[in-house]
């Protein structure tokens, strides 16, 4: 098969360096700088929480069904793209929602094998450089950070398109804001921001956050829309404080990404997936695919995913939201996630649309879209029966 270019349409090319939510935030920084309706596609991992993929580490081209192939190395998801059971992947659904089209990026060759899929995507695009993008800033890890968690999909993605060639220019979206690397560590290493997002960049992925669980562009998306304050998100050591340095956007020549990151120079030439892992465990003294694999031999990994055989009755949810969101106010939390709330009030799916309903509609202004704004205020939530069943996505 021969790789097929479109002469008629030029598509900027970038790089979501590490999966999940990246994606979201490259069309965002796509739309700062090319503007939203420039034609672009974003390259992405399949590679999510063990709630929405049981199945741990990243998924590979063959994970999927209906994929559009446009070259011996390059595959493009679709709306109608669907993963093989029992993984799971909201990257169709992103590919419905988002604007730029999404190729999928296989990680299994390693550094090498992402080169050429990268290589393949810039000559199908027409595209003469590459705008590689991350948010939050664990790119840059050292690798010591004690509260490091995921740096192997970002320091893989900086090692393939140094492999490419082709100019490359890394753009860091909200510093801190996954909570990997500390501020204090972090803002030395990137300067001072090129530019930041603004509520504009963020209307073409707001109603995204309905669904995806992607925490680090949500506060993002806050953050540009606005929205200041102390934010708890799922899983994280400390709260975030959104301020004006949130939503700024930091850009890094690929030569210096490189020298700030151990593991990505250490992911150079590497043909597998288990190699990268070496190289993972040896700089940074973990493998997170080797931590997902643990989670998801663990009973309670997927317990969030999984609905109440019976769902609690309304007075039930309203009571462990009130006494959940008094011990939140009392941390000094002003906002938190969809996530947050979902995952540690563990509430299925009924449940939780049961509650987001009413406190879209019955407590104004508690919605700060994409986050919650708490409030020291009685919750009054409708009948089961007043609320119409969550829909797939969720």
């Amino acid at each position: 098969m021969t790789i097929t270019r479109r002469h008629t349409t030029t598509r900027k090319l970038l790089v979501a360096a590490g999966g999940g939510g990246d994606a979201i935030t490259a069309a965002m920084v796509h739309s700062a700088l090319h503007g939203a309706a420039t034609p672009a596609l974003v390259l992405t991992y399949a590679w999510e929480r063990l709630v929405v993929d049981p199945v741990p580490g990243p998924r590979r081209a063959t994970d999927f069904t209906g994929t559009q192939p446009v070259g011996p190395d390059l595959a493009l998801v679709t709306p109608a793209t669907r993963p093989v059971a029992p993984a799971g992947s909201l990257l169709p659904p992103l590919a419905a929602a988002l604007r730029p089209r999404l190729g999928l990026l296989d990680p299994y060759a390693g550094a090498t094998g992402l080169a050429r899929q990268i290589a393949a995507a810039a000559h199908w695009c027409g595209a003469d450089r590459i705008d590689l993008v991350d948010v939050g800033g664990d790119i840059v890890a050292h690798g010591d950070e004690p509260t490091l968690r995921s740096p192997l999909g970002d320091a893989l993605a900086v090692a393939a398109c140094a492999a490419t060639g082709i100019p490359t220019t890394v753009y860091v979206a909200g510093p801190g804001l996954d909570n990997e690397v500390p501020p204090a560590a972090l803002m030395p290493r990137l300067g001072a921001p090129a530019f930041a997002l603004t509520a504009e960049h963020t209307e073409g992925v707001l109603g995204v956050f309905d669904w995806h669980p992607s925490e680090a562009s949500a506060v993002l998306v806050a953050a540009a829309r606005g929205i200041r304050g102390v934010c708890g998100t799922r899983d994280a050591p400390a709260p975030l404080v959104l301020d004006e340095a949130s939503r700024g956007v930091h850009r890094l020549t690929l030569r210096r990404t490189l020298e700030l990151s151990p593991l990505a120079r250490a992911l150079a030439g590497s043909t597998t997936l288990d190699a990268a892992e070496e190289a993972s465990r040896t700089v940074c003294g973990f493998s997170e695919i080797e931590r997902e694999r643990q989670r998801a031999a663990h009973p309670d990994a997927v317990r969030a995913a999984q609905a109440p055989a019976t769902p609690r009755s309304a007075e039930t949810v309203r009571a462990g939201f009130a006494a959940w969101e008094r011990a939140a106010l009392a941390e000094g939390i002003a906002y938190v996630t969809t996530r947050r709330i979902v995952e540690e009030l563990e509430l299925g799916p009924v449940e939780a649309e049961l509650l987001l309903d009413e406190l879209r509609t019955g407590s104004p202004g508690r919605r700060a879209a994409p986050l919650w704004k708490l409030a020291a205020e009685r919750v009054r939530v409708p009948a089961p029966g007043a609320v119409r069943p969550p829909d797939a996505a969720r």
